[in-house]
């Protein structure tokens, strides 16, 4: 993938919650099966916390909920209950934000990845999903 990063916007359904990305024009995507990607058909791509920022009142409108080992932060709208991004487990250095919620126009290809979430600590390993939170040196 292209390593040139440039600026992406987007959010929730409703509005309320507004954020900024930077990330190049082709992402790499993840489909997770997981408990919680799987019944909501998440798919997302990663950055480094560093590149993502929230716009406006945007944390007002957030709520968070955990499981399992409380490490992936949830987040959703309290409004509209969209997730349109989220700390994952796989990567608690980095912000998970769903393909879906990207403004339209500023991605112009994503590769998409299965992500065993089922089998996680294996997929963790296998897949180097962790050095997508990495900072680019």
């Amino acid at each position: 993938m292209e390593s040139e990063l440039i600026l992406h916007e987007g959010g929730c359904h409703c509005g309320k919650i507004k954020w900024r990305v930077k990330a190049p024009r082709r992402v790499v995507a993840w489909s997770c099966n997981c408990t919680d990607c799987s019944m909501r058909g998440n798919v997302h791509f990663i950055v480094p916390s560093s590149d993502f920022e929230l716009l406006d009142d945007s944390n007002d409108f957030i709520t968070t909920y955990t499981f399992g080992t409380h490490t992936a932060k949830h987040t959703f709208c309290k409004v509209c209950g969209i997730t349109s991004f989220y700390t994952p487990r796989s990567n608690p250095d980095g912000v998970a934000v769903t393909v879906k919620c990207v403004k339209a126009g500023t991605l112009d290809h994503v590769e998409i990845r299965s992500y065993d979430g089922q089998n996680w600590e294996k997929s963790h390993t296998e897949t180097g999903i962790a050095s997508f939170s990495k900072e680019s040196s």
